[in-house]
């Protein structure tokens, strides 16, 4: 995978997942004091999409990592 593919998978990924909490929030914040069920779907989303943004960012230190080591055996 090319740098710079990976660089732009990366983001994508953390702002799919950012998106996705947001969307979660808003969920969470317009449920009524009803049940409780209607609060387990955005909540297990939120966790999912903190992970895949967790993921990301590790996949951007991994790139940024693999940069420097490569920019050093340049120098």
């Amino acid at each position: 995978m090319e740098i710079k593919s990976a660089l732009t998978h990366a983001v994508s990924g953390i702002q799919r997942g950012m998106e996705g909490l947001d969307r979660n929030a808003d969920q969470i914040a317009k449920a009524s004091t009803g049940s409780g069920d209607d609060l387990v779907k955005p909540l297990v989303e939120s966790h999912l999409n903190q992970l895949q943004v967790e993921a990301n960012v590790e996949m951007l230190k991994t790139v940024d990592d693999t940069i420097g080591s490569l920019l050093d055996e340049l120098a």
